[in-house]
């Protein structure tokens, strides 16, 4: 098992005004430090968090933007991009630049892949990156993206140490906030990907990565959908949750058929969600409130893409984990 997601990326045009966006229509944590642009890597990324402590919250949600500058840092990763933004298509709402797993034993994971004869690529290291990082489906003589391996997940995979998560995220017993206040975000909960097989893609991330859904295939008839939910050994982390459209006549089957499959939700959690939508209001974010919802288990409230430059935002009352 994967130890975490580190997060719910969005791949846009410009990161920092994304990151703007996030902080004042729902309510996200930034900061400069957070902030990663390093001379030879020529992409802008903030981590932004629910919650200031990675104890609390280690899954963050990241707008990424990349520059049309030469990649001296890593030279194959222009032609990987170009064709990731051909399989999600170039007006999809929602781009990821990778589904990013952090692994506690890269080595064993990549010996694997290795041993399988899988295609993969390592990103050489570099004095603003001296960690290994590793993509699926693709390989240093082709660094094309070919989804074979992931079934679509666009899947990166990097060590856990050069996270340098605090102590307090590894505990068994998941920390908690201290002193909430009403409003106050929490946790990213989980990240929606739509798929147009679930099946067929289960079967590649078994087969290929030894990753299986925490509780096997889930039916919502009366929501038209088919849910995996790929759970982590760090129980705080959000899940990745694999969705499949039973019908064409819902969210979901609209969405999958006007722009395809992929990234959809990001869900995040926040304590007393009654206080979180009077925040939203005061903020001017539009948003509709979904009561009993069957998927998200209970009320959501589900912010307008339009506030968000076509970001897809949900936010869920906090359970701990």
């Amino acid at each position: 098992m994967f130890t975490m997601l580190l997060s719910g990326d969005l791949m846009v045009p410009d990161a920092d005004r994304m990151a703007g966006l996030l902080q004042e229509k729902v309510g996200l944590f930034g900061h400069p430090a957070w902030r990663q642009a390093f001379p030879g890597h020529p992409y802008v990324a903030h981590f932004l968090r629910t919650h200031k402590s990675l104890a609390v919250a280690p899954t963050r949600v990241e707008p990424q933007g990349h520059l049309d500058a030469p990649n001296a840092g890593d030279p194959m990763f222009p032609a990987y991009l170009h064709s990731l933004e051909v399989f999600q298509g170039p007006d999809r709402p929602i781009k990821t630049h990778a589904t990013v797993l952090i692994t506690d034993d890269l080595d064993g994971f990549v010996q694997r892949l290795h041993e399988r004869r899988l295609p993969f690529r390592m990103a050489r290291r570099t004095p603003e990156m001296p960690f290994d990082r590793l993509w699926v489906g693709c390989r240093p003589e082709d660094p094309r993206y070919d989804p074979g391996v992931d079934g679509g997940l666009c899947i990166e995979v990097m060590g856990l140490a050069p996270l340098q998560l605090p102590e307090g995220a590894l505990a068994p017993e998941p920390p908690e906030p201290r002193d909430p206040q009403p409003g106050d975000l929490v946790r990213v909960v989980s990240r929606g990907f739509l798929v147009r097989d679930l099946d067929d893609v289960l079967r590649r991330l078994r087969d290929n990565l030894d990753w299986t859904p925490q509780a096997g295939v889930e039916d919502f008839p009366e929501q038209g959908l088919r849910r995996a939910r790929m759970g982590f050994a760090m129980r705080h982390s959000a899940t990745l949750d694999l969705l499949e459209a039973t019908r064409w006549d819902t969210d979901e089957g609209r969405y999958l058929y006007n722009w395809g499959p992929g990234p959809y939700y990001i869900r995040l959690s926040a304590h007393d969600l009654t206080a979180k939508a009077k925040d939203l209001v005061e903020r001017g974010t539009r948003f509709t409130t979904v009561a009993d919802d069957a998927l998200a288990g209970g009320t959501v409230l589900r912010i307008d893409p339009e506030e968000l430059d076509g970001a897809l935002i949900e936010i869920v009352e906090h359970q701990a984990a």
